[in-house]
């Protein structure tokens, strides 16, 4: 049996009590014979700065590039919102996705049946979701450059933020959602905003092509951004991928969340290029949701979308397809018996703490064998 080698990064706020549950869900995988991990731990975010001075240090990146997949908990918050912004807690994941060549953000938002009145639409419109968002992550307005605040002779001041992109950016990512959607209904939305951007006119045009070219038997729609926001909320199951640039997959895929009902319920993967040599493909996993901080240490955050990242892992770094199944069933089956935590909790349900839901999903493993 081939181990396969995780990197944990706890992060910060409540980045270190999910990743405890996710411990644990390793354990049982490596002693009931699923597959065999070998962890490391290391730091990242606001953490890494109060030991080291800088978001992530170089050993931590060196151990991100050796490692098969990397699980990461979450980073930020008020304690740091003074310092430096080149040395921001969130400054250490751009690292990571940077150096790591991350470019593909696959961002389900999927509704448990059991968990439909706690979305904020109704019902029949969210029961049985399952979107895909395919959101390019390295390029764009995040970190085109010049990125400047100049004074002006005027005293007033100018912001620039740049955003750039490439035709090899649009059409790798377009590939992967062209890929993704052959395995799932073959529909991809791409989405942009090609009447007041240049670069939304090169992404059409070339994801265009992309598709023509290579991948003529899946449907391809072309969306403006603005009009994709307005139909996730009208009727978001006429979508199946949603392919989109780093700015408006950003805020797509926020969008799409909130319709399960909790940011807590959703994972999410950051993959690379598949490497010729090894065949092996850099990827990182973490949950939608942020550091929390105003929970932090207090045994409420919800483990689910922590869980399910490693769950994403085993599917699309470990090819662990049936132990990514027996984890979805169990958490799903949980959700089915009522136990809640505190931001899905609902009137007749059981409430759970972070480590009850843990446990609960454990136990609900160990019933499938």
């Amino acid at each position: 049996m081939a181990t396969h080698k995780l990197l944990l990064l706890p992060g910060d706020g409540i980045g270190p009590e999910v990743m405890a549950e996710v411990k644990k869900v390793v354990g049982w995988l490596d002693s009931h014979g699923f597959a065999s991990f070998s962890i490391e731990e290391d730091l990242v975010g606001g953490a890494a700065y109060d030991e080291n001075g800088v978001p992530i240090s170089d050993d931590a990146m060196a151990k991100a590039f050796d490692a098969d997949a990397i699980l990461l908990g979450a980073v930020g918050g008020p304690k740091w919102n003074t310092v430096g912004f080149d040395v921001r807690p969130e400054a250490g994941l751009l690292r990571l996705r940077k150096d790591l060549q991350l470019f593909a953000n696959l961002r389900p938002a999927v509704c448990y049946p059991a968990l439909a009145e706690a979305s904020s639409l109704k019902r029949d419109l969210v029961e049985g979701l399952d979107v895909l968002i395919v959101r390019e992550l390295t390029g764009g307005v995040y970190f085109g450059e010049p990125k400047t605040i100049t004074d002006l002779l005027d005293g007033q001041k100018r912001a620039v933020d740049t955003q750039v992109y490439e035709s090899y950016e649009i059409e790798r990512i377009a590939r992967v959602a062209f890929e993704l959607a052959r395995t799932r209904s073959n529909r991809v939305v791409s989405t942009e905003k090609h009447n007041v951007m240049k670069t939304g006119v090169l992404w059409k045009q070339v994801v265009s092509e992309v598709h023509g070219s290579e991948f003529s038997d899946v449907q391809l729609e072309h969306q403006l951004a603005d009009s994709c926001g307005m139909q996730l909320v009208r009727n978001p199951k006429q979508f199946d991928v949603i392919v989109t640039d780093n700015l408006f997959g950003d805020i797509l895929s926020d969008v799409a969340a909130m319709l399960t009902g909790s940011l807590g319920m959703l994972p999410s993967a950051s993959l690379g290029s598949v490497e010729e040599i090894s065949g092996r493909r850099r990827a990182l996993y973490e949950p939608v949701h942020g550091a929390a901080p105003d929970i932090a240490g207090k045994g409420l955050a919800n483990p689910i979308a922590m869980i399910g990242s490693l769950g994403m892992a085993m599917r699309y770094s470990f090819g662990l397809g049936e132990a990514a199944d027996k984890l979805d069933a169990a958490i799903a089956g949980v959700l089915a018996q009522g136990y809640r935590t505190a931001d899905i909790y609902s009137d007749g349900m059981t409430r759970v703490g972070t480590t009850g839901m843990g446990d609960a999903i454990l136990a609900e493993l160990g019933k499938a064998g």
